[in-house]
């Protein structure tokens, strides 16, 4: 499969990917993306897992965004594709932590640290770093 930083993508002619550039597009399972058919799924060959985006389209994504001038989208497309190596749960957890007054600077020190130790999802531990830092700031801390 090509990866998304080997392909050349241009928003005028490819974009949307699915109607332009299908074969770039591949479940988290690795099924072709126009393997999911209804036949598919009544037959039983779709899992659940295949309908969840992979982290390698959320990155194609980007590119697009990128190349329109995009660059917010780009990194929030970057960031979920680091995500989807997290457990649901995790996500959640990190997502109420991250609430106003939910924690504290070392509680989210030590999410952005696991982030980046156990992950290697650097573009997300980098935003909750961000967000403790301006937190502490604004006095939202816990």
């Amino acid at each position: 499969m090509t990866l998304p930083d080997q392909v050349e993508l241009d928003p005028g002619s490819d974009y949307p990917l699915a109607a332009h550039r299908p074969e770039l597009l591949r479940t988290p399972t690795g099924k072709p993306i126009d393997e999911l058919t209804m036949q598919a799924v009544l037959s039983g060959d779709v899992a659940a897992e295949d309908l969840r985006i992979s982290p390698d389209t959320l990155r194609l994504q980007a590119q697009v965004a990128e190349r329109v001038g995009r660059t917010q989208l780009a990194r929030n497309f970057r960031r979920a594709a680091e995500l989807t190596a997290l457990p649901d749960d995790l996500v959640l957890s990190i997502y109420n932590s991250l609430r106003p007054n939910a924690s504290t600077k070392q509680q989210l020190t030590d999410i952005a640290d696991r982030l980046e130790g156990e992950y290697s999802a650097t573009l997300c531990a980098e935003l909750v770093r961000e967000a403790a830092d301006v937190y502490e700031r604004r006095d939202i801390l816990a």
